[in-house]
């Protein structure tokens, strides 16, 4: 009986926000679910979702901020949703919540060539941005496979990197100001255009990467760069990580552009994907040990050619590399980013995957590699294991897959890895989030103390705790 009567007054919370929300927005900005039957709900990452009881689609910061003060005052959790592009289930439903989708609060709304940043609204695509940005001569940096989808609001919610970090930093190096809503709707944020603004506490930077447990991010004002005008781009093959990171640190010091990427593949990546994928091609002949993607970019085009030419035959001289290709147009360059690029792929080519992402210092990342493979190799030794990364933010990538075994050893493959990272004092997430699926790996990454201070921030914004609860923090 007692559990009927705490059912019946759930459902009944729900109908009396539901009917609050659609009150207060009408019926364009809050669907119910009977009219948003067969929609998404969930992200990359496979995480179950669960159907929202309603979706909000607001057009303005004021409509968010309305629906957020209405949520807040009945205790009803929000999730909030960009392009569903994330890998660590922090966009997925839990079950009871409202959705609030930024597909609508969507556009450019300013390019200041001056200031060289551009004002845009949280649901644009990143690639939106990238496009505008080459239109009005300059170029937005963060890049990422899922550039058509994912949305400026979800990079900056999860602090996305990508493969120029190395020289531009993570998405937390490309933005200025927010402006956000807080959970009991109040707008924070006033769309500054400077670099320096010593006033306090940086709310924005406490906001980027808190996977919308604090705050929904409803405008962003990005910086712009200018763009390059010349690039350089090499397949290298190297004997051993002592020539890969020798390699990393001479590019960094001798050529005039810097290093704009450092990709580090090892063998069983770049075997597997050539196998599979009759339409790429191998740079280079015979086999090597390590593989490293490298890019320059720079303005002067004829002196960088020249340099990056004259540094590459330094390097094979002084036998750091082994082997390497010149891309000597640009269909040459993109045909060495398509290797890259494959785990666009990962979906078809190896179902049943346990992806990684997680990072160590530069010293570190060779070692690492070297213990998970071991170790996953005495437990599955017949595992296809696949290890790649961008070296110079010291991110690593390892997906491992063995035909036919149960669900259950999803978790068993987890904790090797994740062992390895907490014993090399790694972090269990590069890029991704914690979302939920790594809530039970988070204290292997930060000390009680962190995890403290992120639970008195996350009480303090959002004390009736509505904002994607469940996701982020442990309980």
């Amino acid at each position: 009986m007692q559990e009927s009567v705490t059912h019946d007054r759930a459902a009944q919370s729900e109908e009396t926000v539901v009917a609050a929300l659609r009150a207060a927005l009408g019926a364009d900005i809050v669907a119910l679910p009977a009219e948003f039957a067969g929609r998404k709900h969930a992200d990359w990452s496979r995480t179950p979702s669960a159907d929202p009881i309603a979706l909000i689609r607001p057009r303005t910061t004021e409509q968010v901020a309305t629906a957020l003060k209405i949520c807040f005052e009945h205790r009803r959790a929000v999730v909030t949703q960009g392009g569903l592009t994330g890998l660590a289930g922090g966009a997925c439903m839990l079950g009871g919540e409202v959705a609030l989708s930024m597909e609508r609060m969507s556009g450019i709304e300013s390019i200041d060539p001056v200031s060289a940043t551009m004002t845009v609204l949280a649901g644009t695509p990143l690639q939106t941005v990238q496009e505008a940005a080459d239109d009005a001569g300059f170029m937005f940096p963060l890049d990422l496979g899922a550039r058509g989808s994912c949305t400026i609001g979800g990079n900056l919610a999860t602090n996305a990197g990508g493969n120029r970090v190395i020289r531009y930093g993570m998405m937390r190096e490309q933005v200025l100001d927010l402006e956000a809503v807080l959970p009991d709707g109040s707008v924070i944020g006033g769309l500054r255009k400077m670099i320096k603004n010593n006033t306090g506490y940086d709310l924005r930077n406490l906001l980027i990467g808190s996977e919308g447990t604090l705050a929904v991010i409803t405008r962003a004002v990005l910086r712009l760069r200018h763009k390059p005008r010349a690039v350089s781009t090499a397949w290298c093959g190297l004997p051993n990580y002592e020539a890969v990171t020798t390699l990393l640190r001479q590019a960094q010091e001798r050529l005039p552009a810097g290093v704009s990427a450092f990709e580090v593949m090892w063998p069983g990546y770049y075997d597997f994907v050539l196998q599979r994928l009759p339409e790429l091609r191998a740079p280079l002949e015979g086999r090597h040990a390590y593989y490293v993607l490298l890019e320059s970019s720079g303005a002067d085009p004829e002196s960088q050619a020249a340099a990056f030419e004259a540094f590459l035959g330094d390097m094979l001289e002084t036998e750091v590399i082994a082997d390497a290709a010149l891309a000597t147009s640009e269909a040459d360059a993109a045909a060495f980013w398509a290797i890259r690029d494959a785990p666009g792929e990962y979906p078809r080519l190896i179902p049943g995957r346990v992806s990684f992402d997680v990072s160590f210092s530069i010293t570190d990342v060779g070692n690492a590699a070297d213990r998970c493979e071991e170790r996953l190799r005495a437990h599955w030794p017949n595992a296809t294991i696949l290890i790649y990364g961008h070296l110079g933010d010291g991110n690593l990538h390892i997906v491992v897959q063995e035909p036919d075994w149960p669900p259950t050893t999803a978790p068993e493959v987890q904790k090797v890895v994740y062992g390895v990272t907490g014993e090399m004092g790694g972090s269990v997430s590069a890029e991704h989030g914690i979302g939920v699926k790594k809530l039970g790996v988070l204290a292997l990454s930060r000390s009680p103390a962190e995890l403290a201070a992120m639970r008195a921030v996350k009480a303090a914004l959002d004390p009736r705790n509505i904002l994607n609860p469940g996701k982020l923090l442990p309980p």
